[in-house]
């Protein structure tokens, strides 16, 4: 069944407006999914924060147009759906990944990160990184580390100096001469 004009045209604004608001997309082929395994995709993509669509390889050309990837969308054939998020590009690949690991049927085509396209081995580069929550905590903890161990080594001479003293009056070394 044909899609009218006006139909085409609200997908291509959507569009647009998630491409303008995501940060990043990764797109594909979704030929011979099941109903189940597109469902469970589906599933694992909102779980990531992001959003799922199948896309009409024309209309995503034309909703590209204008924006930093437009040439890609432009050369996308065959049977194409995207995943936007403005969240963690990290954790869209990850869970992206491991779909595409237990589902031979998906094939990666191309990413776009925060305008710059990735080929298909950069996707799972990415999705071989850490988290951004992961280096927030790394990164904490390096800007923790040297203030934790000037800490450590203030209280060492006074807890030291503590212990000797204590040893000191076990021993009654400090008995003065009577």
């Amino acid at each position: 069944m044909a899609i009218s004009r006006v139909k085409k045209v609200a997908k291509v604004q959507l569009l647009a407006s998630e491409l303008e608001t995501s940060t990043t997309a990764i797109i594909g082929t979704f030929a011979k999914l099941t109903v189940a395994q597109d469902f469970e995709l589906r599933k694992v993509v909102r779980e990531a924060g992001g959003k799922y669509r199948v896309l009409k390889n024309k209309l995503a050309a034309i909703s590209g147009e204008g924006t930093q990837v437009a040439t890609a969308l432009k050369g996308l054939k065959g049977v194409s759906s995207a995943a936007f998020t403005s969240g963690d590009p990290v954790a869209l690949a990850k869970a992206f990944s491991k779909w595409a690991g237990d589902n031979a049927e998906f094939q990666f085509k191309l990413g776009i990160v925060d305008g710059k396209l990735l080929s298909v081995e950069e996707i799972k580069a990415l999705a071989t990184m850490p988290g951004k929550e992961e280096l927030f905590a790394k990164l904490l903890f390096l800007i923790n580390s040297p203030a934790q161990r000037l800490a450590t080594v203030l209280n060492a001479t006074g807890r030291d100096l503590a212990v000797v003293l204590g040893q000191g009056v076990e021993k009654e070394k400090f008995a003065g001469a009577a």
